[in-house]
C-alpha cells in the first residue's frame, strides 16, 4: 500500500451485481471486493451507486426502517473493513432533519471518513429521484493517502457544474460511481459525456458502473478510465461482474492511470441479445424461480423467447408447450418440434379443442344469433393462457409471455390469453428486430450462452408469414400493416414522439398512420396489465412512457 507522497495510488474497481433489498448479501459482496483489494495492495476499493440497497429501489427507500437498516450495514462494513484500504460504497443517508439523500460513503480506519451527497437528481425516463431524495449542495473532494478525490455521483457527472466545482476545490482524480441502466447505444453517450468532463477539468476520470438486472432495467457495466486528453486507460467488460486494479502515478501535470486491459465491446445486436438473456437470468434468480415454461407456437416470437430462455437458464430448465387446435398448421407443429429439438428443451403438447368446445357450448345460449368472430378466437388464446398458468402453478415454473413490441404497441395480443405470464423478454423489441435477432443468434454463439452453438431457429420459422392461427388462413397482415411499415410508423410515434403530419410528410399513408395511432392509444389498458420485460430503448413501455389509460385526444394534424 502506498504511503504519503509516494507518488502512486492503487484503486480497485468492483463492477458487481447487487440485489435490491438484499442488504446482508450486498454487504458480503462489498466485503469480498474489499478483501481482494486489500490482497492486491489497494489504497481504495470502489463500489457503485446505492450498492448497499441495490438499485433502483423506487419507493422502498422511503421506508424509514429500510433506509435505517441500510445505514447500519454501512456502519458494520466500516468496522469490518478497518484494517486495510478505504472502501467507497453507495447508500442512503437520512440527516437529523429527516431528509433523505443519495450518498456515497468513504469508509476508512473503522469509521465514515467522508460522505458525498448527490446534487443532480435525475427525473426523466426510468428515474424519479426527485420524488425520493433531497438535492444536496455540491460536496468537495476527500483525501485518501496523498490523493484528493472528487466523487460526482452518476448524474452529477452528466453536467459540468459539479465536476468544475470539484476541480476548483482541489480534486485530482474524479471517481464517478454509477447505476446507469442499459439502452441501445448508450455506451457511446456515456463516453462522450465523460470525455467532456475530462477535457473541461483536465483530470483523470473513473466511470464505474454496476451490472445486473432489476425488474425491467439491465445495468450493463462497461466501466472505464480516462486520462486527460481523453486517453482510454481501462475498458472493463459489459454485463460481467469483475474486479480490476488501476494504478495511478503522479506526474508533472498531475495523476495519470497506467494503461491496462482494454476489452473490445460488442455491437448493438449482441448487446440487445445479451441484455435479454441476462435480464431474464437475473429476474429468475432474484425472484427465486429456477425454471420457466412458454407456449411454443411454431412462430418466430416464441422461438426467440425459447432461445433466450435456454441461453439464460439452460435447456433443462425450459419447458415448451404446443397447444394446437384445428387451425394449427402442420408446418407450425413441425416447426415447434424443430425449435425444441435444436435447443434441447422439453416439448409437451396439449390440445385445446375439447376445452374450446366445452366453453363455446357453455356460452352458446348467450352467443346465439351472432356471427363467430374475435370473441371465439380469443377463447382459444385465453384457454392457452389458462393451461399454461395451470402448468406453471403445478410445477413451479414461471410462464414467459412472447409478444414483441409491435404487438404490445397496437394491442395485437389477448389480455388474459397470450399476454399471461411473469416476464416478457421481447417486450421492447419490434417485430422487424425480432427477425434480425433470430438470424444473429443462429450465426453467433458466446460463452455466456447456455444453449447450443448451432442454428437453433430454422430459417422457415423466420421467413414464414406471421399468423396467430386462430382461424382459417389467418395472417397478421389481415389486421395490421406489413411489419416494416408498422414498425417504421411506431418508431416515429413512440421513440420519436412525431406528429401525424410529420409521419405523413415522411411518406406514409395518412389513413394507415391514423389507424396505428388509434390502436396505440386504445391499447394502453392492456400494457398497464402486461408482464414486465427488459428495457432496450429509451421509450420502453412502463416507466419510460407513461400515458393515461383514458385518453380521448387524437392528433388531427
Amino acid at each position: 500500500m502506498s504511503g504519503p507522497m509516494s507518488g502512486t495510488f492503487r484503486l480497485t474497481l468492483a463492477q458487481l451485481n447487487p440485489t435490491v433489498g438484499a442488504l446482508a448479501a450486498n454487504a458480503a459482496k462489498a466485503r469480498a471486493a474489499w478483501e481482494k483489494g486489500k490482497a492486491a495492495g489497494a489504497d481504495m476499493v470502489a463500489l457503485t451507486e446505492m450498492f448497499i440497497t441495490g438499485y433502483q429501489t423506487q419507493d422502498l427507500i422511503m421506508k424509514p426502517a429500510f433506509s435505517s437498516e441500510a445505514e447500519r450495514w454501512i456502519g458494520t462494513l466500516a468496522a469490518d473493513c478497518a484494517d486495510g484500504p478505504a472502501l467507497g460504497i453507495g447508500g442512503p443517508w437520512r440527516d437529523p432533519q429527516g431528509r433523505l439523500f443519495n450518498a456515497y460513503y468513504v469508509l476508512k480506519d473503522g469509521k465514515i471518513h467522508a460522505r458525498v451527497l448527490k446534487h443532480h437528481l435525475p427525473n426523466d425516463t426510468v428515474f424519479d429521484e426527485e420524488r425520493l431524495f433531497e438535492s444536496a449542495p455540491v460536496s468537495g473532494p476527500y483525501v485518501i493517502g496523498d490523493v484528493r478525490i472528487g466523487t460526482p455521483i452518476c448524474e452529477d457527472a452528466w453536467y459540468d457544474d459539479v465536476t468544475e466545482t470539484l476541480a476548483e476545490t482541489g480534486a485530482e482524480i474524479l471517481l464517478v460511481p454509477n447505476g446507469s441502466p442499459y439502452y441501445r447505444n448508450k455506451y457511446d453517450r456515456r463516453v462522450n459525456l465523460m470525455v467532456s468532463r475530462v477535457i473541461e477539468t483536465r483530470l483523470p476520470l473513473i466511470y464505474l458502473n454496476m451490472v445486473g438486472g432489476q425488474d425491467d432495467q439491465m445495468f450493463d457495466g462497461g466501466s472505464f478510465v480516462l486520462n486527460p486528453g481523453a486517453d482510454l486507460a481501462l475498458q472493463m467488460p459489459v454485463f460481467d461482474e469483475c474486479i480490476r486494479h488501476v494504478d495511478f502515478e503522479r506526474h508533472e501535470h498531475g495523476w495519470r492511470a497506467a494503461r491496462t486491459e482494454l476489452v473490445p465491446l460488442p455491437d448493438a445486436w449482441e448487446m440487445d441479445y445479451r441484455a435479454m438473456v441476462e435480464s431474464l437470468r437475473d429476474y429468475m434468480g432474484k425472484t427465486g424461480f429456477g425454471k420457466v415454461l412458454l407456449g411454443l407456437s411454431g412462430g418466430v416470437d416464441s422461438a426467440l423467447v425459447a432461445t433466450v430462455a435456454v441461453d439464460a437458464l439452460g435447456p433443462e430448465n425450459v419447458r415448451s408447450v404446443m397447444l394446437p387446435s384445428e387451425y394449427t398448421s402442420a408446418h407450425s407443429l413441425e416447426d415447434a418440434k424443430a425449435v425444441a429439438q435444436a435447443l434441447g428443451c422439453r416439448l409437451d403438447t396439449v390440445s385445446i379443442e375439447g376445452a374450446r368446445d366445452a366453453v363455446e357450448g357453455a356460452l352458446a345460449h348467450l352467443f346465439e344469433g351472432t356471427k363467430p368472430g374475435i370473441a371465439e378466437e380469443n377463447i382459444q388464446s385465453r384457454l392457452r393462457g389458462l393451461m399454461l398458468m395451470a402448468i406453471s402453478n403445478k410445477h413451479g415454473e414461471m410462464l414467459l409471455t412472447t409478444g414483441n413490441k409491435s404487438e404490445v404497441a397496437v394491442g395485437y395480443a389477448t389480455i388474459y390469453g397470450d399476454m399471461a405470464g411473469g416476464y416478457n423478454p421481447l417486450k421492447d423489441l419490434y417485430k422487424t428486430r425480432v427477425f434480425q435477432t433470430c438470424r444473429w443468434r443462429n450465426e453467433n454463439h458466446r460463452d455466456w450462452m447456455k444453449g447450443p452453438a448451432h442454428e437453433v431457429i430454422p430459417v422457415r420459422v423466420i421467413e414464414k408469414a406471421p399468423s396467430a392461427e386462430l382461424r382459417d388462413n389467418q395472417k397478421d397482415e389481415d389486421s395490421l400493416p406489413p411489419y416494416p411499415v408498422l414498425d417504421a410508423i411506431l418508431e416515429r410515434l413512440i421513440e420519436g414522439d412525431q406528429s401525424v403530419a410529420e409521419i405523413v410528410a415522411a411518406g406514409f399513408d395518412r389513413a394507415t398512420v391514423k389507424k396505428v395511432e388509434h390502436l396505440v392509444y386504445i391499447s394502453e389498458y392492456k400494457r398497464f396489465q402486461s408482464a414486465p420485460g427488459v428495457r432496450l430503448t429509451q421509450k420502453a413501455f412502463w416507466l419510460d412512457r407513461r400515458y393515461p389509460i383514458v385518453n380521448r385526444w387524437r392528433d388531427e394534424g
